[in-house]
């Protein structure tokens, strides 16, 4: 069994370091490494913040995002189209459309998808509350920006049935060749969806 190098504070860091996504051991041993070098630069603020965000982030009710305020900014914002809803599996996605800046609307975050293998059901999932929003926020064009996963396209499908008949117009993003993608290096199912989709020049 490997000795411990350093106090019980530093190891107890570290393991914690590597219980985030993307960090293994090591990682977690470098990020604790440049941290405690930086102590008064980085980590000294760091652990102010993190202090911050326990005691002011909260789950905006209405839509699922996460802010320090309920409802949250992107719900608030009187200047989003209220009658465009998309939908997305989690936060990380939301922020992502965000960044790109090419829409102006709502979002509805599910918390997931439907994975029968994982035991994640319709009830697991923020679809009851999607539905009402539909119908009492009278949203003309529900957006599913899920992932072309198995589970992304089941759960995009359930949707489209569960929103049949609410009267909005359910559409979905496009799927295939990523800018600067060289065909060469796609696989089979990217190939097939981007013919799919293929539009008129």
């Amino acid at each position: 069994m490997p000795r411990a190098v350093a106090g019980p504070e530093i190891e107890r860091l570290i393991q914690l370091l590597a219980r985030l996504p993307g960090l293994g051991p090591r990682s977690a041993r470098r990020v604790a490494l440049h941290l405690i070098k930086k102590r008064e630069a980085l980590m000294a603020p760091l652990a102010t913040a993190l202090g911050d965000a326990i005691g002011k982030i909260v789950t905006c009710r209405t839509c699922g995002n996460v802010d320090v305020t309920d409802p949250c900014t992107v719900c608030t914002d009187p200047t989003r189209d209220a009658r465009t809803l998309v939908v997305v599996a989690d936060v990380g996605d939301l922020w992502a459309l965000e960044r790109a800046g090419v829409l102006n609307a709502r979002y509805h975050v599910l918390g997931g998808v439907l994975s029968p293998l994982d035991g994640v059901g319709p009830d697991d999932l923020n679809i009851a509350s999607l539905v009402t929003r539909v119908h009492d926020q009278e949203v003309s064009e529900v957006i599913l920006a899920l992932g072309a996963t198995v589970d992304g396209q089941t759960t995009a499908h359930y949707l489209t049935d569960v929103l049949r008949d609410t009267g909005a117009r359910v559409t979905r993003l496009a799927q295939g060749v990523p800018v600067g993608g060289e065909l060469d290096y796609l696989d089979e199912g990217t190939l097939s969806a981007a013919i799919r989709a293929r539009t008129q020049m």
